[in-house]
């Protein structure tokens, strides 16, 4: 359990990095687009490689297809219910849309890397590295609007620490239910988990990435994909 709360800190620890780098100074389109291109290719080598693989190995093809299913609509509606605070036309709510969003994909991740860890497979190094830098890129937007919102810096850092805090507690809570539930569960919320990433990879993380890094942004992507992909096939 206390390993599991470890790596649940260390994968959610880019939160909270993200968040302190974002007063560190005002960093250039280019550099964020760079790091989100890279972080969705590697999310998109563990939905491949890591989610639904192991989904169909543990479940039947059933459970991971509504799983998948479910995970798309739930992340569809929560990001559309986001939108409608108003972040994205600015003013006092700015940067929350980018907060949720982290939480909401987030807690399945971390949910999923806890089950790896109680089912003795150890802790998959390509899922935690994906999550640890798909989160940063979130963080560090999220943080810069709210700050140009007038939020203060104590607000932030305490938001983001709250955001960290729920998501390293969904490992926890993996390896805690691990054994009480069927394969076809397990198989089920990763298909959940890799649902709402597709989602969020396809409506905002990769537009993003090719706004901010321009034509680059496809190899930055590869590049997060063949790391990831060669980091699943190693552990």
């Amino acid at each position: 359990m206390l390993a599991a709360l470890g790596w649940g800190v260390l994968a959610a620890a880019s939160l909270v990095l993200g968040a302190a780098l974002a007063f560190v100074r005002r960093w250039r389109p280019g550099p964020v687009g760079a790091v989100l291109a890279f972080g969705a290719g590697a999310l998109m080598s563990s939905v491949a490689f890591e989610l639904a693989e192991e989904g169909f190995e543990i479940g039947t093809p059933l459970a991971v297809a509504s799983g998948l299913a479910v995970g798309a609509v739930t992340f569809f509606f929560a990001d559309r219910a986001v939108e409608r605070l108003g972040g994205r036309e600015g003013g006092e709510s700015s940067g929350f849309p980018l907060a949720l969003g982290s939480l909401l994909d987030g807690v399945p991740e971390q949910l999923v890397l806890g089950i790896g860890l109680a089912s003795g497979q150890g802790v998959s190094v390509a899922l935690l590295i994906s999550i640890f830098v798909s989160n940063l890129p979130e963080a560090l937007g999220s943080s810069a609007e709210m700050r140009d919102a007038g939020r203060t810096r104590g607000f932030i850092l305490g938001l983001w620490l709250t955001v960290a805090g729920i998501c390293a507690l969904a490992t926890v809570a993996g390896f805690a239910i691990a054994d009480l539930v069927s394969g076809n569960v397990r198989a089920a919320i990763n298909g959940f988990a890799a649902g709402a990433l597709l989602v969020m990879l396809v409506d905002s993380m990769v537009p993003e990435a090719r706004e901010k890094f321009g034509d680059k942004a496809g190899l930055a992507a590869v590049l997060g994909f063949a790391l990831a992909a060669g980091l699943s096939n190693l552990t």
